[in-house]
């Protein structure tokens, strides 16, 4: 839950790097809320029949859409790759498969053009 809250005070920062948990935290969380607001547009009655939600889950996708894009762009910077890289999942099946696979893939060891590791820093933390 903190890397989501994270993320969401961060919901306007496109620079810097985020970690692998960070990540896949945030969107297992989002995945969550997203369920919860669907179910509750269907409780309320308010699902529109022909695309099956309703107006919950319109504004929380609409609210949550900034800070899930910067945090993936933060994610491409943590494996070296500029933020318009997400673009590449606009080509069939390979693009998202490719998308996929650097999204889970460790992050670039050091520091990059991006800035510092955010694993290091953690790290460091850690031993002091």
């Amino acid at each position: 839950m903190n890397y989501y809250l994270k993320v969401i005070q961060n919901y306007a920062v496109f620079t810097g790097r985020a970690r692998r948990s960070e990540y896949w935290n945030f969107m297992f969380v989002n995945l969550f809320f997203s369920f919860i607001a669907l179910i509750a547009d269907h409780i309320f009655g308010i699902a529109m029949p022909l695309i099956g939600y309703g107006p919950i889950t319109l504004f929380y996708s609409l609210g949550i859409f900034s800070p899930g894009l910067g945090v993936l762009v933060r994610r491409l910077h943590d494996v070296g790759k500029s933020g318009w890289f997400c673009l590449i999942a606009l080509i069939p099946f390979i693009g998202a498969v490719w998308l996929f696979v650097l999204l889970v893939s460790e992050g670039n060891a050091g520091e990059n053009e991006y800035g510092t590791n955010p694993k290091e820093e953690v790290e460091q933390y850690k031993n002091l």
